[in-house]
């Protein structure tokens, strides 16, 4: 209310600070509950002065009137004007009338109780002073931004924004029925969770209740029925609608509305829209009625509505169910939800049919009808598992037709391994619909074959896709099905992407992308999304955004949010390798929490908000994000997840020096990779996986990795999998270095590789492989030769002086280039390893004293470098293995850290050095425990 009381109250700042200034008068008007009290116990604190009192009264009271001083100037505020008696108005038109200069005066009413409407003071006239001002002030509903502030303070963020939409809508904005259901629904924590349905459940507070079941009283029984046609209408309805719904005569049913707008009970929404001011009014009064009056009304309201242009067939459907009419009913749901689907509202259809399918009683023959529209809705929109157990139990019904119980196994198995994740029983009814629909129905047979092509089936090799293939397009050339056979298409487009093979972007070029057909549009939606998918995935990074946003807007067009959050998932993984990091982390968490039931989806912000993680040196949230898409869950993700996320986590274990358990996994993950045979997808995971291998010893099997990746790539447009087959060979000819050749060869292959990812672009993953070119490069010009563990990511270099240094110049260039790279992208591990490793070849500072640098009690470089890592929840270890030092010396630079610092603790170390708290000691997604935070010292 501040932003009111600054308008309302302004007038009254100059009168009450100047005693000879003209007085004012300032009238409030506000419905019931609209904060006309709150407002003026706002203004009693406007700027006092000695000289003006404050002279308080409520009409309506009782007891004897204020008396102001004649020799002070007053602020009047008075309220409920509307309650007054003669008495009290003749009073208090007399106060006003002799207002002296420097006073001034608030009066408050609802308008739609005045005796004399438009006239508070009632008659006569008031005789206002010729130098008086007089104002008019309405306060207005709370718009949803204002209702929105009012539930965060009540509630916290425990509301979500559908909750904040519903309770503005079902408010009206009115702020004391805003508050009323905010207390109720404070009360009910932690049960509310401030969905819309919590705003529902919550119905009318007591005082409006009250408030709204008097005034209907007050009408005269004849008049009562209009305001009971408003409640079961519930919403703006013209006059005429609301005298038939009423069922009495055209006559007295227009007499009856306006003593309904005279007495309040009902307000004027509209030109010839009338209602009650707030909605949730009309659940009181309908549930007020005696169930055959409901019943009646209700009857009288579908017939009314059923003359609207066009017809609200939900509405109708809903009031013919209330009248006990089944079949108009279900009638009218079938034509509502048509009508939906038709205009790509599919959510609203699948709330509606599941809302009737799950009515008990419902005939065989019923749910036959329903079903089928339910499964093609639910197929491109959001999660619903009360759909998928809905259609789970009628495919059970052998008393189905069997092309109907095809058609709902098929949509359902759809269902199943697309917005639920559960693939397994997914395969299952797709395998056994396209049997059940082969004679019957060719061209559902078809798609359900088309579906079985998808190569993200988790535990399927890509020959299975091939045949199933070939079978889909058959079948689709013989249904004569256009939309059949672009769905078809789409399904071609994601093998041949994926396999990178010949000819996959003249079938991208192939989806229809104006067609008028929404089936085919949203097929076509499908088919560019996944096209934009695979691209990412490849590395085709500067084709991947006009496919994203032409697959987007098709998605939206033609009504599929699911394919559209697919395309939103892919946009993270685009970011990610092509550098776009500012704000991922919490664009990836967000799309977590909105996606959060629909685990194929959401795998892809996980996967990337992990990936930062490990960048950012933050490892015991890396595993939180990693660890549900890796190797161990490879049945219920897509291959090319299960791989990153298995790479990264591969990563992470030997930056522990946790070589056994490294090899493990890439073993693990290898075998699903292969299992798949879609090469492209081990991009992320090969050259990890190779790494971990050879240092364990088990270089045998890290070179037929190689083989395996170099003979299934081929000659396939794949250049992010190209690059990764290069680093592999850098890895391998790196371990294998056993002289300065040896090593120099290593460099140059991942020279190679960085140029490779240079040109896609990834700039993370171009800086990690200039960064082992210059490792290699040290290693070959230092007297020593290569650290004992055959120059890992991790592996101490010598620092004796080279004879020949123009390679190290340059390699120590680059390492400083690649550094600043990581620092500019935010990822303070690689970036503290980078410069860990330039400072075993960088010379001394020439002119520089002898003896080690002194900094006071500002914190050296590489003290301030060892705490930002600490407070990541990098244990002393992680940071010794990092920097290339001692787990003792790490633990006197933190020592040193936190005594410059004042800091107590890790934590609290954080604090003092302007981080996040978060970053340390932050809850883990999914509930997991927090990220440690490692020792004191």
């Amino acid at each position: 209310m501040i932003a009111v009381r600054g308008s309302a109250g302004r007038p009254l700042v100059g009168v009450l600070a100047d005693e000879r200034a003209d007085p004012v008068l300032l009238f409030v008007e506000g419905v019931a509950g609209g904060g006309k009290s709150h407002l003026l116990q706002e203004l009693a604190c406007l700027p006092k002065t000695a000289d003006v009192t404050r002279l308080w009264w409520r009409c309506g009271a009782g007891g004897e009137p204020p008396h102001e001083d004649e020799n002070r100037p007053a602020l009047w505020l008075v309220d409920d004007v509307q309650r007054a008696d003669e008495d009290e108005l003749r009073w208090l038109r007399q106060v006003l009338a002799r207002l002296r200069p420097g006073s001034a005066a608030v009066v408050a009413y609802r308008p739609e109780e005045l005796r004399l409407p438009g006239v508070p003071l009632g008659a006569p006239p008031v005789a206002y002073p010729s130098g008086m001002t007089v104002l008019r002030h309405r306060l207005a509903p709370w718009d949803e931004e204002r209702v929105r502030r009012a539930a965060a303070e009540a509630l916290g963020d425990r509301i979500s924004p559908e909750g904040v939409r519903r309770l503005h809508e079902r408010t009206g904005g009115v702020p004391q029925v805003v508050v009323d259901v905010l207390a109720v629904l404070r009360e009910q924590r932690p049960a509310c969770t401030g969905t819309a349905a919590d705003v529902d459940a919550v119905g009318a507070p007591v005082r409006l209740a009250e408030l709204v079941l008097s005034r209907v009283h007050a009408l005269s029984p004849e008049d009562r029925p209009v305001a009971w046609a408003a409640a079961v209408v519930d919403g703006p309805a013209g006059r005429d609608e609301l005298v038939a719904v009423s069922g009495i005569a055209a006559a007295q049913g227009r007499t009856a509305l306006l003593r309904a707008l005279e007495g309040a009970t009902l307000t004027e929404l509209g030109e010839d829209r009338y209602g009650f001011a707030v909605p949730l009014a009309a659940s009181v009064v309908r549930d007020s009625l005696a169930g055959p009056v409901r019943q009646d009304l209700h009857g009288r309201a579908a017939k009314a509505l059923s003359r609207r242009q066009p017809v609200p067939w939900a509405a109708v459907a809903g009031h013919h169910r209330a009248a006990g009419d089944s079949r108009r009913w279900i009638t009218a749901v079938e034509k509502a939800a048509g009508t939906a689907a038709s205009a790509s509202r599919h959510q609203e259809a699948i709330a509606l049919l599941e809302r009737t399918l799950a009515t008990p009683g419902l005939s065989p023959q019923v749910r036959a009808r329903l079903a089928p529209l339910l499964a093609r809705s639910a197929v491109t929109g959001l999660r619903s598992d009360q759909t998928v157990e809905v259609l789970a139990q009628i495919v059970q019904d052998a008393s189905l037709p069997a092309a109907v119980r095809g058609e709902l196994r098929l949509d359902l198995g759809l269902m199943l391994s697309n917005q639920v994740g559960r693939y397994a029983e997914g395969w299952r009814a797709l395998e056994t619909a396209a049997v059940e629909l082969r004679e019957v129905r060719p061209g559902l047979a078809a798609r359900a074959m088309g579906a079985l092509s998808s190569p993200f089936w988790p535990d399927k090799a890509v020959g299975v896709h091939r045949e199933w293939l070939v079978e889909a397009m058959a079948a689709a050339d013989a249904s004569g099905d256009d939309a059949m056979r672009t769905a078809v298409l789409a399904n071609r487009v994601a093998l041949a992407m994926s396999c990178a093979d010949d000819g996959a972007w003249e079938l991208v070029c192939e989806l229809p992308r104006d067609t008028s057909d929404p089936a085919r549009a949203g097929q076509a939606a499908r088919g560019l999304c996944n096209a934009a998918d695979s691209a990412v995935w490849l590395g085709l990074h500067e084709r991947a955004p006009g496919l994203l946003a032409e697959g987007r807007e098709l998605s939206a067009r033609s009504g599929a949010p699911y394919f559209e959050h697919n395309a939103l998932g892919a946009q993270l993984l685009q970011e990610w390798w092509t550098g776009q990091w500012p704000g991922l982390a919490k664009r990836c968490e967000d799309f977590v929490a909105a996606t959060a039931d629909m685990p194929l989806i959401a795998s892809d912000a996980s996967i990337v908000r992990g990936l930062l993680a490990v960048a950012q040196g933050e490892w015991g949230e890396a595993v939180s994000w990693l660890s549900p898409c890796g190797a161990s869950h490879a049945g219920s993700l897509p291959v090319p997840l299960v791989a990153t996320a298995a790479g990264a986590l591969i990563r992470l274990a030997l930056a522990r020096q946790e070589t056994k358990s490294a090899a493990e996994q890439a073993r693990v993950a290898w075998a699903v990779v292969a299992g798949k045979g879609v090469w492209p997808w081990a991009a992320e995971l090969a050259p990890w996986a190779v790494e971990a291998l050879v240092r364990a010893g088990d270089g045998v099997t890290a070179h037929a990795m190689v083989r395996d990746l170099s003979e299934g790539l081929g000659p396939g447009d794949a250049p992010a999998a190209q690059a990764a087959l290069v680093w592999c060979r850098a890895v391998l000819a790196e371990t294998q270095a056993r002289d300065r050749e040896g090593l120099s060869r290593a460099a140059e292959l991942y020279r190679q590789a960085a140029a490779a990812y240079g040109q896609l672009p990834r700039p993370y993953t171009q800086a990690v492989t200039v960064e082992a070119a210059g490792r290699c490069v040290l290693a070959a010009h230092a007297a020593a030769g290569p650290g004992p563990d055959g120059g890992s990511e991790h592996a101490a270099v010598s620092a004796e002086p080279a004879a020949d240094c123009a390679p190290v110049l340059v390699a120590v260039a680059e390492l400083e280039s690649c550094a600043q790279r990581f620092t500019d992208l935010g990822a303070v591990w690689d970036a503290a390893r980078a410069r860990a490793l330039l400072r075993t070849r960088q010379p001394a500072r020439r002119n520089r004293p002898p003896g080690r640098p002194s900094h006071a009690d500002e914190l050296s470089p590489r003290e301030a470098e060892v705490a930002q890592l600490a407070v990541r929840g990098l244990t002393n270890r992680e940071i010794a293995s990092t920097l290339h030092l001692s787990p003792r010396t790490v633990e006197q630079h933190i020592a040193r850290a936190m005594r410059k610092t004042g800091a107590l603790s890790r934590r609290d170390l954080a604090h003092r050095l302007g981080g996040d708290e978060s970053t340390s000691a932050c809850p883990s997604p999914g509930g997991g425990p927090p990220v440690r935070e490692g020792e004191i010292y």
